[in-house]
């Protein structure tokens, strides 16, 4: 398998590994043969530390426009607007559906957060819009 020379104490030595399996190698030592066991270094695992991920706390997110009394309700995602339900001076109810946007090739109905009475219509059927954008203002 392996031949090296050594000397050792102004002696040499010819030695040749024969086989190695696992921790029994075969060598030859000038010619006699002998069985070696190696030492096999035991390696102790070592307990992993366990570092919990604490992610940052996010900003807080700003307060809303609303005035009192006024309301202002936002395209929750970048769409078309396909229908509008309400008009300036109507009275709304709570959950009322005001408009129906168009985002990613489904039909988003859009509600009244609070009732009141419709203020303004930022938007007309066509429109595309982003996500935030100010569609209609309640009283």
């Amino acid at each position: 398998m392996r031949r090296y020379k050594f000397t050792i104490g102004g002696n040499r030595y010819n030695v040749e590994i024969k086989s190695l399996e696992e921790n029994i190698a075969e060598i030859e030592v000038n010619g006699t043969s002998y069985q070696v066991e190696l030492d096999k270094e035991i390696k102790t695992p070592q307990t992993p530390k366990l570092v919990r991920y604490t992610p940052p706390v996010p900003p807080k997110a700003p307060a809303p426009l609303n005035l009192p009394g006024l309301s202002m309700i936002k395209a929750p995602l970048p769409g078309t607007i396909i229908a509008i339900t309400v008009q300036p001076g109507m009275q709304i109810k709570l959950d009322q559906p005001v408009l129906i946007l168009e985002a990613m090739k489904m039909e988003n109905n859009i509600f009244a957060e609070k009732p009141g009475t419709v203020k303004t219509v930022r938007v007309a059927v066509g429109d595309t819009v982003m996500q935030g954008d100010i569609l209609i203002e309640i009283e």
